[in-house]
């Protein structure tokens, strides 16, 4: 008898016969918090870890001799990368992100800085040159530039009228061009996320610096640098990843003769049909990615990317 008054009302239950704590983990599970968040997981479930999980299983199939796939391992896929002409495709793409990140960095970073330092109107002027552009296709922008590079176009005749070229210049469809266009694209990231981060100084630090007797620079490198630093790392971060696979930035102003991984991939998609391979390719650059942003955070010591977060 007093086993089974003991036991009573921890197994108490509703009338409809659920126990107590099972209506209440119900309870918690159903909650408004836990319903209105639901449809992010759905979303990231669907969207972005399922196309991330079929596109690895993909790599590891055969190609089909006319469409689709074969369900066969394979580990071919990963070695025919190992190749010498798809070893050069990644080192040149690899070289054009290093350059367009490095002139990136060299435009991008003292503009974002000193728009940190402009009183708060001419900050939103500042943002509001910069977003303008976004309001157009990059596609559109990027047509802009040939009328620009071509011969006797707009520089030609401003190089002519000055009398500094007697001749009109090859500038479309070469590596320079692409460069450029890189930059174009991609200086915007760049001056977003150490504006971000110089915003944030505490400029009496600098001050404090120049009273015990540093010289501008000085105090420039030993603070401002410093403390921008998580802002100049993710702006390279935002930088080197996309310039590796804006294969259209290549295709419009480079004229095909500046192959990177992102033409690569779309050529095996589109044209040879080798969804495996291109699935492999994608792998591959997905991990390039990866490795980048852990040195991000390894390096800065913070976890989010500055700009964007």
């Amino acid at each position: 008898m007093s086993a089974e008054i003991k036991a009573g009302p921890t197994e108490a239950s509703d009338p409809g016969g659920v126990p107590q704590k099972r209506k209440a983990a119900l309870r918690r599970f159903f909650d408004a918090a836990t319903i209105s968040v639901m449809p992010i997981y759905a979303f990231t479930l669907l969207f972005v870890v399922g196309p991330l999980v079929y596109m690895f299983i993909l790599s590891f199939l055969k190609r089909a001799e006319t469409w689709g796939v074969l369900r066969e391992f394979t580990w071919s896929n990963y070695t025919n990368i190992l190749k010498p002409v798809y070893l050069k495709t990644f080192y040149e793409s690899l070289k054009l992100a290093f350059f367009t990140t490095f002139f990136v960095a060299l435009v991008g970073y003292p503009f974002g800085y000193f728009m940190a330092r402009l009183s708060a109107t001419w900050k939103r002027r500042m943002m509001l040159l910069l977003m303008i552009p976004f309001w157009t296709s990059s596609l559109i922008r990027l047509y802009g530039w040939i009328i620009i590079f071509r011969a006797n176009g707009t520089l030609d005749k401003i190089l002519m009228g000055l009398g500094i070229t007697q001749a009109p210049l090859k500038l479309l469809y070469t590596y320079s061009a692409v460069v450029v266009g890189m930059i174009y694209a991609l200086v915007p990231f760049m001056i977003f996320a150490v504006y971000s981060s110089a915003e944030k100084l505490d400029w009496q630090l600098v001050e404090a610096a120049r009273d015990l007797g540093a010289t501008p620079w000085q105090a420039f490198i030993t603070v401002s640098f410093r403390l921008t630093l998580p802002g100049l790392l993710s702006g390279v971060v935002l930088t080197f990843i996309p310039s590796m696979g804006l294969f259209f930035i290549a295709d419009i102003l480079g004229g095909n003769k500046v192959i990177l991984v992102g033409n690569l991939i779309q050529e095996q998609l589109m044209k040879a049909r080798n969804w495996p391979f291109a699935a492999a390719l994608s792998v591959v650059l997905m991990i390039l990615t990866s490795i980048m942003i852990a040195l991000y955070r390894k390096v800065s010591g913070v976890k989010d990317l500055e700009g964007l977060v």
